[in-house]
């Protein structure tokens, strides 16, 4: 098996260890061997970067659009080869996994646009025969530290707009699922972008993460990951006055209200709670039902958990593949454990699975009779695992909606028009949902939250430009 290398200043490297891929839905199954950074290669791919960044921060925008273009290009005409890698070493469905593909595909060609569109401003200024220009330039060097759950959709939405706006990149993804990333790096390769603009550096991020955050030479760091690395980034690089993007999860809410479309709540709630084996940051995890259509709501959950097949994430048939790895099934079946002792009723599945292979199996799991207080509520799972809390009506509903530390996205549904105006108002969370899934946004409108779960500028979309250029107000006396 030839082991995958580091690619920095335009060369492929080779690290100082050897991480084995492993595939969750058959644990005998070695996906591939991906060569492990320590801090010192991390920093010489920061030096290659703050060289090369001159050139590439000046250089012409048809070229850098066309570099974006190609990259898009290739990803979609490898989607399906792509999205078989991603199902086999992350474990998600291989229809979302190719669907995973094609937005990292449709990212690329849309800031290979946005590269064509950068614009500025020109005032008068107060003061007579004064010209007042701004502007947008690149910021620098970028550090991209990537999470597992979408190995190669968040690196797309981070890498096309650093690229595309001038920047240099140091990219780190996640340790677990280095596949996806490697990949999207040897396209990345062969595009034209000049040595040194583009760097991967796999490794742990204790190592190879803190190299990033802690340099000086790294202007800005984007991360999407826990809510604890984020602000561990966050402190240090406000030291240094980095600028700084974090996206650190959440804990959304579904309220389901009376006059709900049964079937479409249920699926919204089914699809937003339980897919992508519920390792969504934008996962339904609270469903705040209406207490009119709690019985019928959780029943019609119950039948629907029950059709639902969990297997490997390549065959087909398949609605949920299995949890990432042993870490995760742990926190999972821990959580189920917490909100059995605080008091919840387990009203379907939480348990581990066996199946033709040896995998991280795991029964969608559905918990009623819960309150918001309890630790099941309020912090996250990050797995298929979801509460039911009845509420009164539509006011206790939104109270409850807010009530968390969180506030990334949220959904009602609801046939009223009346309370469907007031939850987009009154919700407290980035994102809203109306009769849809918490879960699932398109690529070309800004993504992210409030409170706990970001910090920073809006990714994706042409709200990007804010958080990967710097405005430069210029004023001239025509002499």
């Amino acid at each position: 098996m030839t082991t995958k290398l580091n690619f920095i200043a335009g060369e492929w490297v080779e690290g100082v260890d050897i991480n084995a891929n492993i595939n969750p839905s058959d644990l005998s199954d070695v996906v591939g061997e991906y060569t492990r950074s320590d801090a010192k290669q991390a920093e010489q791919a920061i030096a290659a970067a703050r060289s090369a960044f001159p050139a590439w921060s000046t250089s012409g925008i048809q070229a850098r659009s066309d570099a974006l273009d190609k990259i898009g290009t290739e990803i979609l005409t490898r989607r399906e080869e792509l999205g078989e890698l991603l199902a086999r070493e992350e474990g998600k469905t291989l229809p979302e996994s190719i669907g995973e593909a094609a937005r990292a595909g449709q990212i690329f060609k849309f800031f290979a646009g946005e590269v064509l569109r950068v614009n500025g401003e020109k005032l008068p200024s107060v003061r007579p025969g004064v010209e007042v220009e701004m502007s947008r330039e690149p910021v620098g060097v970028i550090g991209l530290v990537t999470p597992w759950n979408f190995p190669i959709a968040i690196p797309a939405w981070k890498i096309a707009p650093a690229l595309a706006y001038g920047n240099c990149v140091i990219f780190k993804p996640a340790d677990l699922v280095p596949g996806s990333a490697w990949a999207l790096s040897e396209i990345i390769s062969r595009s034209g972008i000049p040595a040194g603009v583009f760097n991967l550096v796999m490794g742990r991020g204790s190592s190879v993460g803190n190299a990033i955050v802690n340099s000086p030479d790294v202007d800005a760091i984007s991360f999407t990951g826990s809510v604890g690395t984020g602000t561990s980034i966050l402190e240090a690089a406000a030291a240094r006055k980095a600028r700084v993007q974090l996206e650190m999860g959440g804990k959304n809410p579904l309220i389901v209200l009376d006059d709900a479309n049964l079937d479409n709540a249920v699926n919204c709630a089914v699809q937003g709670a339980f897919y992508s084996t519920g390792q969504r940051c934008t996962a339904s995890s609270r469903l705040i039902v209406a207490e009119g259509i709690h019985d019928k709501f959780v029943a019609a959950m119950q039948d629907a958990l029950q059709g639902l097949a969990i297997d490997d994430a390549r065959k087909a048939g398949t609605d949920i593949g299995p949890v990432v790895d042993q870490s995760q099934m742990d926190q999972d079946m821990s959580y189920i454990d917490i909100g059995a002792n605080e008091g919840a009723k387990i009203a379907f599945g939480g348990e581990r699975l066996n199946r033709e292979t040896e995998g991280f199996y795991l029964s969608p799991c559905l918990l009623t009779e819960t309150t918001n207080a309890m630790r099941v509520n309020q912090e996250e799972i990050f797995g298929p695992v979801a509460t039911v809390i009845s509420v009164k009506d539509y006011d206790e509903a939104i109270d409850v909606a807010n009530d968390t530390d969180f506030g990334l996205s949220a959904g009602i549904c609801t046939t009223s028009l009346k309370y469907t105006n007031a939850f987009k108002r009154q919700s407290e969370a980035g994102m809203v949902m109306v009769n849809l899934p918490t879960a699932g946004v398109d690529y070309h409108v800004p993504f992210g939250g409030r409170k706990g779960s970001s910090y920073g500028n809006r990714e994706q979309g042409s709200y990007a430009k804010e958080f990967y250029t710097i405005v430069k107000t210029a004023y001239t006396l025509p002499l």
